[in-house]
């Protein structure tokens, strides 16, 4: 596993700490791997999940951040959805 993926699910756990979410979103990070989000929290994988989010490695670092609104990066192109929509805007509102 690359350190990209590491600090993701890193970054990804600190986020979601006390947090619930009911469904199963992937992160994929371009040209590094993919980190999949469920009900236990976040982990390295690639399984399928209700929605998919891809991004590049600096966007998805600005997301973790709170540098950049996952809603303004979906808008401006720099994040792209597939699947299910509104268990993209429950984990986008937990990562705000």
């Amino acid at each position: 596993m690359s350190e990209v993926i590491d600090a993701a699910v890193a970054a990804l756990n600190a986020k979601l700490e006390g947090e619930g979410f009911d469904g199963t979103a992937k992160f994929v990070i371009e040209g590094e791997g993919a980190v999949v989000v469920d009900g236990t929290g976040a982990h390295a994988g690639d399984e399928d999940t209700d929605v998919t989010l891809t991004a590049s490695q600096d966007t998805f670092e600005s997301m973790m951040a709170g540098d950049l609104n996952p809603t303004a990066a979906f808008m401006s192109g720099k994040l792209t959805i597939d699947g299910d929509m509104g268990a993209a805007m429950k984990l986008g509102a937990l990562l705000a």
